[in-house]
């Protein structure tokens, strides 16, 4: 699947490297399957999201996975920190509707429990699980049910040495510490993997991701770790995420919110949509309001997100409330309402329809959502 975005290309100059954008199609990587989805090699971006609850409340989590599932995640990550939720994992399997990740540290019995229940991908670094032989324990059970395996690499918890080598959290630590669980699963024989260099540094977790687009061709998880709550999280989600995509890097998603697991998933979609990287639902576009405005745009809004919410249909709706830019903005979308004085032009594919009482805009238009085809 080619995207025609500007991709990061290293430029070699007497020895040296230097970043230059190139246009160019999306980043090329070997592909993985975690359960019924396909991750790199061309496949469309999949988002997804954790869960919040304790693992061990199986119906919390089953409840919090099909509300993920409903607002379009297409894989769920499941902490699996303690001897309960191991043996929760086998019916959170059964009931998932979607491919469940389960998150590991350390422990490589639970890793192995979490494989032997039927989770579709494990999140674990090989080299923090003790001996070769635990680590050849885990790949070994990895490999035979056909599960990759993600390295998940965070600036806030470096290899002792690598922080010593680079004094602090750095583009090529993240870099250097994600080829060192690399190579261990080199060392196996065992290639079926995916990396993610996550970091609270927008700045730091793009340069990173780059070095690691640049020199491998493993598939990458895009994240910002710990973005933090709602708002500021979705900004530097967007920022470092929207970014990386945006140069052709990145296969898989995770946007990290303090909110329900559903938030992040909706962000996550609304990236890839800015980007026209994922099929869109209902767009709502309003224009920012000034003093020109001559309508209760902010009543109407409201009114019309939840009247349409819910509806799955590809549709853009534009409602602007004065004539300087309303007429314009109107006719681009696939339903548009330019208004002032209390009156709308109901606009049909840039097709002036007819007029409305401001009273009746937010009827006309679920009505014409109702009504709406998309374009095959």
């Amino acid at each position: 699947m080619e995207s025609m975005f500007p991709i990061i290309q290293p430029e070699v100059t007497n020895g040296e490297h230097h970043q230059t954008y190139k246009v160019g199609v999306r980043r090329a990587t070997r592909q993985v399957s975690i359960g019924n989805v396909k991750v790199g090699g061309g496949a469309p971006i999949s988002v997804q999201t954790m869960t919040k609850s304790k693992t061990d409340d199986i119906a919390a989590t089953i409840l919090q996975i099909k509300l993920a599932a409903d607002a379009g995640v297409d894989i769920v990550r499941v902490t699996v920190n303690d001897k309960e939720a191991a043996e929760a994992m086998r019916e959170i399997v059964r009931q998932s509707p979607v491919p469940i990740v389960a998150d590991i540290h350390f422990n490589h019995i639970f890793a192995l429990q979490a494989i032997e229940a039927g989770v579709a991908k494990v999140r674990i670094n090989p080299g923090n699980i003790g001996s070769k032989d635990r680590i050849r324990q885990v790949l070994t059970a990895a490999k035979d049910k056909n599960i990759p395996i993600r390295i998940g690499v965070n600036s806030g918890s470096l290899e002792e040495d690598i922080l010593n080598k680079y004094g602090y959290p750095t583009a090529e630590a993240l870099f250097e510490s994600a080829m060192r669980h690399v190579e261990i699963c080199d060392e196996f024989n065992f290639r079926d993997v995916i990396i993610s260099v996550k970091s609270t540094d927008v700045r730091l977790m793009i340069e990173a991701y780059r070095l690691v687009a640049q020199r491998t061709d493993i598939p990458l998880h895009l994240g910002v770790t710990e973005a933090g709550l709602t708002r500021i999280g979705t900004i530097k989600s967007a920022v470092g995420i929207g970014t990386l995509l945006a140069e052709g890097i990145g296969d898989t998603i995770r946007v990290s919110l303090t909110d329900d697991p559903v938030k992040e998933v909706e962000v996550g979609k609304e990236i890839l949509r800015s980007l026209s990287l994922a099929s869109r639902n209902v767009e709502l576009i309003a224009c920012p309001t000034c003093g020109r405005l001559e309508i209760d745009l902010f009543g109407i809004m409201n009114e019309l997100e939840k009247r349409l919410e819910g509806v799955k249909k590809p549709v853009k709706i534009a409602v602007l409330g004065c004539i300087v830019n309303g007429p314009g903005e109107a006719s681009d979308a696939d339903i548009g309402i330019a208004a002032g004085k209390g009156v709308g032009i109901l606009y049909r594919k840039g097709v002036v329809i007819k007029r409305v009482k401001e009273s009746e805009i937010v009827d006309v238009i679920v009505e014409e959502v109702a009504n709406f085809q998309p374009e095959n």
